[in-house]
């Protein structure tokens, strides 16, 4: 049993009623092993794919599901892969599957990789924010099933971010892999009811020919807490960085450091010539997490957040870093372009740049988010967001 596995089930012994009511779509066998008996399956999963301890693909051959292949999206089929860098074509050394990447030149699965497909199981651990990538690949698995009469099969999963719907809701024209669709960036909707919207608002090619079938998670409220048993990716290592991340990707887009290339990613910051705090860390190379970090070898001071009370979409440290960037004269906006891209919009750059308050800026986003909480209503699954 690995040492995530291992929290995991220490923290739902430790915390009664977190975790003992909830059961995984994966862990519901009974449910879909009928329903794939006699087909050609591909999956699209990665790391965080398990029944118990056993890896969905390993599961499904040895219950004589006929999988013909895997479909592999950010990070690999097994997560080994970092951040950005791009998926090779392979076979899997443990099963023999071949392994068809979803993340390098090819994003939409082609026709041949569906070819004799009858339906595509997708499962894979989201973590609730509109710029992580596993729902965009969701968008183009989704797209070419319809496309190519190949059903779709979704095993859920919770949302550890689903008691919050926050943040400016997408506009079309800033659309990219970091944000397909019009919802906001924090949504508060599992990948199960993403899937149900998707097809639903006809945000695919073909939308109406897809056979779509959600295996839910049974007993689930978004408002309870979820320990990851397996991190997502290899630099969200645990649920402090789930937590923070919402509030500390539109980062990315600065000079600053989110601790990529130490052993905190995504839950610190620092900078080498603006003073951020008085906590001093220094990136390094890691392959398989970070193998060029942003200031790498150079001394940062900044903050450590991992035990700071921020949580949902925090602006606070976001704005006050920008005004300590703007005092000095110093470039804060590194790629103004990939902001607006996480962002879904250039509003919300434009509106820091032009001083407006925290305030002024969420009042900015009420109408798009009721709007975007009526839309989505049909095809929620769970209470508590």
């Amino acid at each position: 049993m690995n040492v995530q596995r291992r929290f995991f089930l220490l923290t739902c012994l430790l915390i009664p009623g977190i975790c003992q009511a909830m059961t995984t779509a994966a862990e519901q066998s009974q449910l879909y092993l009928p329903k794939l008996q006699n087909k050609q399956v591909a999956l699209v999963v990665n790391q965080t794919s398990m029944v118990g301890n056993t890896h969905l693909a390993d599961y499904l051959l040895e219950n004589g599901i006929k999988v013909s292949r895997v479909l592999a999206p950010e990070h690999g089929f097994r997560g080994q892969s970092g951040a950005g860098e791009h998926i090779a074509d392979g076979r899997d050394d443990k099963t023999g599957l071949p392994i068809l990447s979803i993340y390098g030149k090819t994003r939409k699965p082609t026709p041949e990789m569906l070819e004799g497909i009858d339906t595509l199981v997708f499962d894979i651990q989201d973590v609730g924010a509109r710029f992580y990538t596993y729902i965009s690949s969701l968008h183009y698995v989704m797209e070419a099933a319809a496309e190519q009469g190949v059903a779709v099969m979704v095993l859920d999963r919770p949302n550890p971010n689903g008691r919050f719907v926050d943040g400016p809701v997408l506009q079309r024209s800033f659309q990219s892999f970091v944000g397909m669709h019009p919802i906001p960036v924090l949504h508060g909707m599992t990948v199960g009811e993403l899937a149900r919207m998707i097809k639903g608002e006809g945000w695919i090619n073909q939308a109406g020919k897809l056979g779509l079938t959600v295996i839910p998670v049974s007993d689930y409220n978004k408002s309870q807490s979820y320990p990851l048993p397996v991190a997502p990716s290899p630099n969200l290592p645990n649920a402090t960085a789930v937590r923070l991340y919402p509030s500390l990707c539109f980062f990315e887009a600065t000079t600053v450091s989110v601790g990529r290339g130490t052993d905190w990613p995504f839950q610190v910051i620092g900078h080498d010539r603006v003073p951020l705090g008085t906590f001093e860390f220094t990136p390094q190379s890691r392959p398989q997490s970070a193998p060029q970090p942003k200031l790498q070898g150079k001394t940062l001071m900044g903050q450590d957040l991992r035990f700071a009370h921020i949580e949902g979409l925090d602006l606070t440290l976001f704005m006050e870093t920008y005004q300590r960037f703007a005092q000095r004269g110093e470039t804060f906006f590194s790629s103004p372009d990939f902001m607006d891209k996480l962002s879904g919009t250039d509003e919300l750059r434009k509106a820091i740049e032009a001083g407006k308050s925290a305030e002024e800026i969420r009042a900015s986003w009420q109408p798009a988010l009721n709007e975007f909480k009526r839309l989505r209503q049909p095809y929620l699954l769970y209470p508590g967001s």
